[in-house]
């Protein structure tokens, strides 16, 4: 199902598409399943790299088209710039088209909900990775994920596939969100084989969000990971994972996705060997199911929905059969984080 979803996304064409040349901005709009526009108009704002990430965003844009299959609709979509710095203006600009719900992907866009929804208060806003508990914002919704308890699992699963007893992370963006991924990771691994050793790098320094979008670098720091022994990385670090999957396969070694089953989502064939499993985070479940809520009148604004392990919010796919042979002890540890006899780490 996870995977019908996602290839779902990646072929649906867009009906429409414009640019702002200003603003680097860029918009499209899809029609949903139901006849005459029936259902919601949904507002999405991507996080850097847009649409066609084949993780983050992606898995964001999944979740819009299956709620728009089960309750009609339409969707808005829009990528911010560069630099990011025009999400506001983003949100704004779906807002004053009539969006409603309106969804921003990514923590990235914390400061521009805070000064854009007040000005909307009939219009409800979704965040994904961010808390809205302490922002005094009663149209908004936080859309948490546990992170770190699916960065453990992939830790696990490193620890008990690595021949050479060294592994590595690599980070899109080093900020406290990332650095739960981890530090799960870490902690996972460590459980398996206390003496494991494992390089964990960043691709670009907090505030610098284009560690998210640039495989090239993202190859080259997997390149230097690799070439000092590791023979798996775990990377978090949304497009850029691509360029890590490309030196796993220079390299005759392999790699952890995120976010999506990037088995499924990488495009290219020769990728798939090398990509042993994904760490999970739903984003696709959690956005229908706000979208869903929503129209049926039962979202309710200034909170914060946690998905984790036992809401199966987080999790690793096993897409390509490289994990099957470790199965049973992986669940074993998901069933301690459940039970509580294992407390995650959210800082390495």
């Amino acid at each position: 199902m996870k995977a019908a979803a996602l290839l779902l996304a990646g072929s649906l064409a867009l009906a429409s598409c414009a640019s702002d040349d200003d603003s680097s901005s860029s918009s499209s709009s899809s029609s949903g399943a139901a006849a005459g526009g029936d259902g919601p108009s949904i507002g999405i704002a991507y996080d850097t790299g847009g649409r066609g990430d084949k993780s983050f965003n992606d898995s964001a844009y999944a979740g819009v088209e299956a709620a728009i299959a089960d309750v009609g609709g339409e969707v808005t979509e829009l990528s911010p710039n560069a630099d990011g710095s025009n999400r506001a203006d983003l949100l704004t600009q779906l807002a004053d088209q009539g969006a409603n719900p309106v969804i921003a992907v990514g923590f990235a866009f914390a400061d521009a909900l805070a000064e854009v929804a007040p000005n909307y208060p009939d219009t409800q806003f979704a965040i994904i990775d961010q808390s809205v508990a302490d922002l005094g914002l009663d149209n908004a919704t936080g859309l948490l994920f546990a992170a770190n308890e699916g960065s453990y699992l992939g830790g696990v699963a490193a620890a008990l596939k690595s021949t050479t007893g060294h592994i590595g992370f690599i980070g899109g963006v080093e900020t406290s969100l990332i650095q739960e991924f981890q530090a799960g990771y870490e902690a996972g691994a460590r459980a398996v084989k206390p003496d494991i050793i494992i390089d964990s790098q960043y691709i670009s320094p907090a505030g610098d969000f284009s560690g998210f979008s640039d495989p090239a670098r993202g190859k080259i720091v997997a390149q230097g990971i690799y070439g000092n022994g590791a023979d798996i990385i775990y990377a978090a670090a949304g497009g850029s994972g691509t360029g890590v999957f490309q030196a796993a396969a220079a390299s005759s070694k392999r790699a952890i996705g995120v976010d999506s089953d990037q088995y499924q989502t990488v495009g290219d064939p020769a990728l798939q060997p090398v990509i042993m499993t994904s760490v999970l985070k739903r984003v696709d479940n959690a956005v229908q199911t706000f979208i869903t809520d929503f129209t049926n009148d039962e979202v309710q604004g200034g909170s914060d929905v946690v998905n984790d392990l036992s809401t199966e919010g987080v999790g690793l796919a096993t897409s390509g059969g490289q994990i099957d042979d470790i199965a049973d002890q992986i669940d074993e540890y998901k069933q301690k984080i459940i039970d509580g006899d294992i407390t995650v780490p959210t800082t390495p």
